[in-house]
């Protein structure tokens, strides 16, 4: 059994952040399901864990992390010994906060809540979701223009945190067809070696 332990929701992307780059830096970790629709992480046990009530939550033996970008940047802190994932250097390091705090805002609030509706029948507008979902796009496309990664010249935990929601934005009724930057740069994540994909609805793919 790993010492590491992911409790996490196949269709979460949040999770999927975590999931991901414990892939990538080859780490072995238990992967343990928690059943929203059923409400499992609202229960005592879980709410031990996180008393938020959500997932992703990750235990390294007697630490528990709650909070996906939390997550990742322990991960990285340490688990990463080149520090190519968050680096220390404060400009750079900087960089890719910028860019959590991106995923934690504009994404959550727009492609994420959007697919939310879709999938979860989330009762929240769905109209202002698609339309945060196209401004924060629209300034990711022109970012990536003519440059390879979010921040910095590499792959950064930056990167992890934005690609789930944004990849499955079509599940959010959210097409990609009008940002080849940004398509061009899921298509480099995907490439990374250890890359795992988030599971895919049917709901909302036909749109």
């Amino acid at each position: 059994m790993s010492n590491l332990k992911l409790y996490r929701h196949p269709l979460s992307g949040h999770a999927h952040r975590a999931e991901l780059l414990l892939s990538i830096l080859g780490l072995n970790a238990d992967i343990i399901d928690v059943d929203l629709m059923q409400g499992e992480h609202k229960q005592a046990e879980f709410l031990k864990k996180n008393r938020f009530g959500q997932v992703p939550v990750l235990e390294d033996g007697e630490v528990t992390i709650a909070d996906s970008n939390a997550i990742l940047v322990y991960l990285a802190s340490k688990y990463d010994k080149h520090h190519t994932w968050l680096p220390l250097e404060p400009v750079a390091a900087a960089e890719v906060q910028r860019f959590l705090s991106v995923a934690a805002g504009a994404v959550a609030s727009g492609p994420a809540t959007a697919r939310l509706i879709n999938l979860f029948g989330a009762k929240l507008d769905k109209d202002k979701a698609i339309a945060t979902a196209h401004s924060i796009l629209d300034l990711l496309n022109q970012h990536l223009h003519r440059r390879d990664w979010l921040a910095g010249n590499q792959a950064t935990i930056a990167d992890l945190s934005n690609y789930a929601y944004i990849a499955h934005a079509p599940e959010g009724d959210v097409s990609l067809d009008n940002y080849p930057n940004v398509k061009a740069w899921l298509q480099r994540i995907e490439a990374l070696p250890n890359f795992i994909p988030m599971q895919s609805s049917v709901v909302g793919l036909a749109a």
